[in-house]
């Protein structure tokens, strides 16, 4: 090479790198100011997309839960915050052509946050909030064709839960709202329902308005979760209730049905009920608020009356007394300074722990209580606890209450923790209460409590004997413990769910009910219990409830229970079981009567429905259901099989304070 090539290439390279170099000091010195500036007006949203999710169905595969395509319209929040007036323009047009108020589409819209009290947006703000749904084609078209009236807003097709049950096992199933909102199986099961999310990557600039879409996963469908719940003994439920409360006047009740050898929940029924599909386009803070959604079957509590004498009978063997032996039951029993009486004052003279269930004596069981309590002796509330009482069954359902189990601890805790109010009553009265007997009766109690409450007595021991005196139990309990009675002594802890299955049709798991313990009882105890309970609805105290039932197919068991509540009217019980088909009903009115009148001829509904069902089922679950696949006469303890059907369209916890539920009066047959 020349020695004049080699200058011209070596000026090249100086030149080359000298461009080099001014470019970057360009870049980096004159021009830094507007590139840091345009790399902080571009960022990178991930907003999910949602995945349809899966259905929930009744053990015979029909829909309970399920999704349908609608058109739907939506609201971006972002957009809408970036208008002058922060939207309220766009959203009153469209109130008007929704016919819908501001205010209710604004609530709608709305993000929460910490200080923003429901209803409320729980997803994500560049996520589309609906508003609107299954509107008519008009108003979609009007909607679309106007963007420039409606900036922000956007009509599309996209699937919606629905409910094809309406209101029936409303509490059961939950809800599904935004991102986050879950409740019912449908939060308890979510993973499994809610599918894999896809993913889009949005950029945006530095004002939150999107620009452009970058990436975007499509989602992965959820999974059906099959339940235990039989749609048509779930229908059968709701309307036996929704009688039962028409009829006695009540203000809300519960039935539960339960497989009695497995503990899978066949029905859960509670009124008041709503309908869930008012999640569907978001509720306003009115109709919030208007909403029962107390699970009365799961959540509610109220004293269970004589349904209890089957734990303190249990508890009464376990302390020694005889269960063939003769005991006086006379009109009434004196505790103290008190007497204790039976329903009606009645003298039953003597008879044995299986007339004392048969007939419902109190004095037997305030006798016994009483002896009990002189020795020291905590045998009753140690088997309440036995029977499951006072804790959560564990169902796989959210928000379950515990119920109550008082004892000496108990009361002496809930003294010490009130008896600065209760001395302020003491001299301050109840004047705020319109009612003077009731203010004079709960003045004369914070008296009493002022001066040295907290003591377990006699009175308490008593009330307790017969379900009364703080003693609380949900419908959902005492199913439990009843179904123990029947298979024999074993507490499970009751399932709705029963497998989930992918979209494939594949099992992904099978639900087991865990066994949650044993009833404090032999099993001799729980025989002489069963054979007394099954003489209740024959010629005991559902006798008139149940006169001309077909005991001959179906051997129905129960008990009655007549719980008293000061102020209110009683609230009306009826638990029972059968060995064929082995399920447990329960039944529960508040406010509802006695047990006899109310409660008894509801679950007498439900049994018949049940006993009056086909054989045949067109969905059968695969291995590890609980159903038994033989025919009718093969099966000895196993339920019936049930066929598909199409239904028909379609705050119970005691407000008295402990002190005055320790003075309760008894339970009534």
């Amino acid at each position: 090479m020349s020695r004049a090539r080699l200058f011209v290439l070596r000026l090249v390279i100086v030149a080359m790198v000298a461009t080099l170099v001014g470019r970057l000091w360009f870049l980096q010195v004159i021009s830094e100011a507007e590139y840091v500036q345009a790399a902080t007006d571009v960022r990178i949203r991930t907003v999910p997309v949602p995945p349809v999710r899966g259905q929930i169905v009744d053990v015979t595969g029909r829909p309970l839960v399920t999704n349908r395509t609608r058109p739907v319209v939506t609201v971006d929040a972002v957009a809408l915050a970036h208008q002058p007036d922060g939207g309220r323009a766009v959203l009153e047009r469209l109130g008007e052509v929704l016919r819908q108020p501001y205010r209710q589409i604004a609530e709608k819209v709305r993000l929460c946050g910490p200080e923003v009290a429901q209803p409320c947006w729980q997803g994500s703000p560049y996520e589309p909030i609906p508003v609107a749904e299954d509107v008519s084609a008009p108003v979609a078209l009007q909607i679309s064709e106007r963007q420039q009236d409606f900036p922000g807003v956007r009509t599309e097709l996209r699937p919606v839960r629905v409910y094809p049950f309406g209101a029936a096992a409303a509490h059961t199933l939950g809800y599904v709202q935004g991102a986050k909102g879950r409740d019912g199986l449908e939060g308890v099961y979510d993973r499994e329902l809610a599918g894999r999310p896809g993913r889009r990557d949005m950029a945006v600039d530095n004002t939150g308005q999107v620009t452009r879409t970058l990436r975007q996963d499509p989602p992965v469908p959820g999974n059906t979760l099959v339940t235990s719940l039989d749609s048509r003994i779930q229908t059968i439920a709701e309307q036996a209730v929704a009688r039962a409360l028409a009829s006695s006047g009540a203000k809300s009740g519960a039935a539960v049905v339960m497989e009695s050898q497995t503990g899978r929940l066949v029905a859960l029924a509670g009124l008041p009920a709503y309908d869930p599909a008012v999640w569907t386009d978001g509720v306003t803070a009115r109709e919030y608020k208007r909403l029962p959604l107390l699970s009365q079957a799961v959540q509610g509590e109220w004293a269970p009356g004589s349904t209890w004498k089957v734990s303190s009978v249990a508890a009464a063997a376990n302390a020694g007394y005889g269960l063939g032996a003769s005991y006086d039951c006379p009109s009434g029993y004196t505790v103290g300074n008190r007497v204790f009486r039976n329903f009606a004052s009645a003298d039953l003279g003597l008879m044995t722990m299986h007339g004392a269930l048969v007939q419902s004596c109190d004095t037997i069981f305030y006798r016994l209580a009483d002896q009990l309590w002189q020795r020291g002796s905590e045998a009753m509330e140690k088997t309440a606890r036995g029977f499951g009482f006072g804790e959560p069954t564990g169902v796989d359902l959210p928000g379950e209450a515990a119920g109550a189990v008082p004892d000496r601890a108990a009361k002496k805790a809930l003294w010490r923790a009130t008896r600065e109010e209760s001395c302020r009553r003491a001299v301050k009265g109840y004047p705020e209460m319109a009612d003077r007997g009731r203010a004079a009766y709960l003045t004369a109690i914070a008296k009493e409590n002022c001066r040295g409450g907290g003591v377990w007595r006699g009175g308490d021991a008593a009330n307790f004997s017969i379900g009364q005196g703080g003693v609380l139990v949900t419908p959902l309990q005492l199913a439990r413990a009843y179904a123990a009675v029947a298979n024999g002594g074993t507490l499970h802890s009751p399932r709705v769910g029963l497998k989930v299955v992918k979209p494939d049709g594949s099992t992904v798991k099978t639900i087991t009910p865990p066994v949650a313990g044993r009833l404090p009882a032999s099993a001799e105890t729980l025989r002489f219990i069963r054979n007394a309970l099954s003489q209740v609805p024959k010629e005991g105290t559902a006798e008139g409830a149940f006169k001309g039932f077909p005991f001959g197919k179906v051997a129905v068991a129960g008990k009655t229970g007549t719980a008293e509540s000061f102020g209110h009217r009683d609230t009306s019980w009826f638990a029972s079981f059968a060995p064929d088909p082995a399920y447990t009903v329960v039944v529960v009115l508040s406010e509802g009567g006695r047990g006899a009148e109310g409660a008894a001829p509801a679950a007498r509904d439900i049994w018949e429905g049940i006993i009056g069902l086909a054989e045949l089922r067109t969905f059968r679950p695969e291995s590890g259901s609980s159903r038994d696949q033989r025919g009718p006469s093969e099966r000895d303890q196993s339920t019936q099989e049930r066929r598909t059907f199409r239904p028909e369209s379609g705050s119970s916890r005691d407000q008295r304070g402990p002190s005055e539920r320790d003075q309760s009066t008894q339970e009534r047959r």
